[in-house]
């Protein structure tokens, strides 16, 4: 459900509040608001946000000419995923150089009269957020930008239209090249916007990627393809389950979760010390990341915590949890009671259910007494860490957090002991 964003006339604070005002002409006279935020085919000689900090001074002006070359409006040597590398490798490493990308964003995707170049812009709005959110500050304007062009394709060829139109007016020798420019190419707006819109939350929460490691080509080249491909990760079970039905029609549990589960054992998991506690290095992890996300288990892992702490990442960034919502008051009214908490299981949708039991019967090997031994993780400690991942409390209440939280880890814990998941065993 798509909450609505600040109104448009709150965003017009912000921006006047924040926004670096431009100079033009030899009497320096001040640009409108609504020509800083309209597109801009040159280049521009200070940040389009105050700051103070002289490094992002410097870079803000560079980085617009990158914006302006992955869109197609400036002439450069370099492939556009590698513009799109540089682009967001310097907001990846400097962080107040993200809010400032986003804005040069909202620019160059308003009043463009250039549908390849609209669209482009757009695609790099949606790579840029699946590597790092904007400030805390700066979401709330983001967010009302792109909640504005949810439904806008009709609007935005109309306003496309007009502007060609009155710019032939003023300079009929620009007709033809302006009647190329208008050729539609690439997604509808809408498409990007939908995307942009739900990647936003979510790296809101999540914070983006994480490591040490800069962001590769690779990364780019899946970022850009997510925006139509949805990702294993951060989608539906519905949406992954779907998606895997030409390469594994006869599946009834998604690949993602049966590969990793099998990894973490194969790799001797079940024997190792603090496993699902002790997490796998966050590089490893998003390399990981990225070759499942081909439908691929590349044979070089050897650390069981990588794809341990992948598979605890798959259940946690659903967009839905294994358990629904809707049964979350359920379960942990019934944290205390075995036949009633298995009763909660046999009510969820089938999908759900078989995703469920096929996570407790893969908990259920870590909680055999000859494992906890050797992995110092009992049933306790299997509960306490994977309870997150498969409920999600909805109150901003410490306390109601703090008691729920509790609640979640004992309801799983029943599930661990008293769920019959023999069933499992071969169901694929």
């Amino acid at each position: 459900t798509l909450r609505k964003p600040i109104s448009q006339s709150s965003m017009a604070d912000w921006a006047s509040k924040n926004l670096n005002m431009h100079t033009q002409g030899i009497f320096r006279r001040r640009i409108s608001i609504s020509n800083m935020l309209s597109w801009n085919g040159g280049s521009i000689k200070k940040p389009m946000l105050i700051t103070s900090n002289r490094a992002i001074k410097k870079e803000a002006c560079e980085m617009f000419k990158l914006v302006q070359s992955y869109m197609g409006d400036r002439q450069t040597r370099m492939d556009r995923n590698h513009v799109a590398l540089v682009t967001v490798t310097k907001c990846w490493s400097m962080q107040g150089l993200r809010d400032e990308l986003y804005i040069q964003l909202i620019r160059q995707t308003t009043d463009n009269t250039c549908y390849r170049s609209l669209a482009w812009g757009w695609e790099l709005m949606a790579i840029s957020l699946a590597f790092f959110s904007p400030s805390p500050k700066f979401q709330s304007y983001l967010e009302g930008y792109i909640y504005r062009h949810l439904d806008s394709d009709e609007n935005i060829a109309q306003r496309i239209k007009e502007l060609v139109d009155l710019k032939n007016k003023k300079n009929s020798k620009s007709r033809k090249k302006r009647k190329q420019n208008t050729e539609d190419e690439g997604l509808p707006i809408s498409t990007y916007a939908k995307y942009c819109y739900r990647k936003l939350q979510k790296v809101a929460v999540t914070g983006g990627k994480k490591g040490l490691r800069k962001p590769t080509v690779e990364e780019i080249t899946h970022a850009r393809n997510a925006i139509v491909t949805p990702s294993l990760f951060g989608s539906s079970l519905e949406e992954i389950m779907e998606r895997q039905q030409d390469m594994y029609p006869g599946y009834k549990l998604p690949w993602v979760q049966t590969q990793l589960s099998q990894q973490v054992l194969a790799l001797g998991g079940e024997q190792t010390e603090g496993i699902f506690r002790i997490p796998g290095d966050i590089d490893e992890v998003n390399a990981l990341k990225l070759q499942v996300d081909q439908w691929r288990i590349p044979s070089s892992i050897s650390d069981p915590n990588i794809p341990a702490s992948l598979l605890k990442l798959w259940y946690r960034e659903l967009e839905e949890p294994v358990i629904p919502q809707q049964f979350y008051k359920e379960c942990i009214s019934n944290y205390e009671n075995p036949d009633a908490a298995v009763a909660v299981v046999q009510l969820l949708p089938e999908l759900n259910r078989l995703v469920l039991c096929y996570l407790i019967h893969f908990l259920q090997i870590f909680a055999q007494p000859s494992n906890v031994g050797r992995t110092k993780m009992d049933v306790n400690n299997l509960a306490m860490v994977m309870a997150p991942n498969c409920l999600r409390c909805q109150s901003d209440d410490p306390r109601v957090i703090f008691e729920n939280t509790r609640k979640e880890m004992s309801f799983l814990r029943m599930l661990i002991v008293h769920l019959d998941t023999s069933f499992i065993k071969g169901l694929v």
